[in-house]
């Protein structure tokens, strides 16, 4: 895998979307600044702060580039907005919550430039408030199962693992964490950015699933790690939070499934968040159950506009081809290692385009 050490190493931007958070900008954005890379930019895209975000950014790390947007345009589109000015081979999107190593970005390039098939790579993300643990938003790659449930090596619903160096090994994914990613240039310009009618939340699984069906690669590479604090823009238990996953998660499936799969997999679904509405109501939280019926509801109403770009495949067959609800919560399976998912390792000198491999 390693890069040729005399050979001029690859243009990066890093793009990192922020909206009236100074505070954390002054923490986590000189971090980036010391990336230990030869040839990097780095740039903050405004959503129309009003805490002076900007100015602070732009008198205190003046090599910054500041991209102000006319309002709060969340995370889709903010990051659309900013692509054009970024001027690497490579995209990074960085929370503004994020601290990273020195050495964080080396690894990242050196997976892209081994194998040209490779669109997107995340590093390691463990937790900046428990650093010896992995972080909620990604850890260290994510996975979907059969009936389109999200979940990650080293983190399962709720239960987050703590980081013991038990995936430490590259190995394909089926989708990379928008908390802090790196994307192939021309890869975006093929299949496409983030969804902007997805707002934010689980914009980046429909973009890895997009980049799988034009036949890359999504991987994870933990010899780089950052440390994510995450929940920065609404906590786990919001409303608008759950209203977010549940939608954009129906609309994912609805774009990426075949018709044939989209049917069988949303009556699963269906009943199974049926369960999980009366369990939210159980536990006297109205307000969720309610923004689970918001979310079936729109997602059924949005959809229409995706008649068209529809996938064509069945890219069903390639994602886990368990019910991670059953495992979870049935067998009582919490860690990553105890599934029967066997991912793909990474390889140098692969570039057969191949998706992630499951054990049936």
């Amino acid at each position: 895998m390693p890069v040729n050490p005399t050979a001029r190493l690859p243009r990066v931007s890093i793009v990192i979307v922020t909206w009236n958070a100074i505070e954390l900008l002054k923490e986590f954005l000189p971090t980036v600044v010391d990336t230990d890379y030869p040839d990097f930019e780095i740039i903050v895209a405004d959503n129309a702060s009003t805490d002076g975000s900007g100015e602070w950014v732009h008198t205190n790390l003046p090599g910054v580039r500041v991209v102000r947007h006319d309002e709060n345009y969340a995370f889709c589109k903010g990051n659309n907005l900013a692509l054009p000015h970024a001027t690497g081979q490579y995209v990074v999107l960085l929370n503004n919550d994020v601290r990273v190593t020195p050495s964080w970005l080396r690894p990242l390039v050196e997976r892209m430039e081994s194998d040209s098939r490779v669109a997107a790579v995340q590093p390691k993300i463990l937790s900046q408030l428990e650093p010896g643990r992995f972080e909620y938003a990604g850890a260290a790659g994510g996975f979907m199962d059969r009936w389109g449930y999200p979940f990650a090596r080293g983190r399962i619903f709720d239960h987050v693992e703590a980081d013991n160096g038990q995936y430490d090994q590259c190995c394909e994914v089926h989708w990379a964490s928008g908390a802090a990613v790196m994307l192939r240039q021309s890869a975006l310009d093929e299949a496409g950015f983030l969804d902007e009618a997805f707002y934010m939340h689980m914009e980046e699984i429909d973009l890895c699933l997009r980049l799988r069906r034009a036949g890359y690669k999504i991987l994870c590479e933990p010899a780089s790690v950052v440390h994510h604090v995450g929940a920065a823009s609404l906590s786990e238990s919001s409303p608008e939070k759950v209203y977010l996953n549940f939608r954009n998660n129906l609309l994912t499936l609805y774009k990426n499934l075949g018709p044939t799969s989209w049917r069988r997999v949303l009556s699963v679904r269906m009943a199974m968040d049926l369960l999980a509405l009366v369990r939210e109501l159980a536990l006297l939280r109205p307000a969720v159950a309610e923004a689970i019926l918001r979310g079936y509801r729109d997602a059924l109403r949005m959809k229409r506009a995706y008649a068209s770009e529809r996938a064509a495949g069945n890219l069903v067959k390639e994602l886990y081809r368990g019910s991670i609800v059953v495992d979870y919560f049935v067998k009582r399976r919490r860690r990553f290692s105890d599934l029967r998912l066997e991912p793909r390792p990474c390889s140098s000198d692969a570039h057969d385009g191949g998706a992630a491999s499951t054990e049936h």
